[in-house]
């Protein structure tokens, strides 16, 4: 378990409940062509019909880039083929999750296995989409200020 001091020196904020440990999420930001990919999620699913960016849970045993490869893969159907450092964390408000953003360049057309559906935004875009949470924080509080100093994978 991460302590509350690591927490505090990213800027996060401690999940209230001390009985739950945290659940690392990996969030790909992929970009082609001056747009950004956001998957919608399905309707059953925590934060259903809302936008985010690909991604999923840390498994014990992997690296936050392993996990990228493996979620983004099952999720979208193409290979990552760079994945780069996290430039952002959000913790998941009432929720044990703390989502990583990295940036990540995949090779082949995304296909939406695992969500409703997918969609290619300029960055204003992302603005007008209904996000989830973390996603909403980290549009508003990073890629809006950072997206042209942001490193080109491709």
């Amino acid at each position: 378990m991460v302590s509350l001091v690591a927490y505090n020196l990213i800027g996060l904020k401690p999940y209230t409940s001390m009985n739950i440990e945290t659940i690392h999420v990996v969030a790909a930001v992929i970009r082609s062509e001056g747009k950004i990919l956001v998957c919608q999620r399905n309707m059953e699913k925590r934060h259903g019909g809302l936008w985010e960016f690909p991604g999923g849970k840390v498994k014990d045993d992997e690296s936050f880039e392993d996990a990228i490869r493996r979620e983004v893969s099952e999720e979208l159907k193409v290979c990552v083929s760079q994945v780069g450092e996290v430039v952002y964390s959000a913790r998941d408000e009432q929720s044990p999750f703390v989502v990583h953003f990295m940036e990540a360049s995949v090779v082949g057309t995304p296909v939406p296995v695992e969500h409703h559906a997918i969609e290619w935004h300029l960055i204003q875009g992302l603005f007008a989409k209904a996000l989830a949470p973390a996603d909403t924080e980290f549009v508003q509080s990073y890629l809006a200020e950072n997206y042209e100093r942001m490193v080109d994978l491709r």
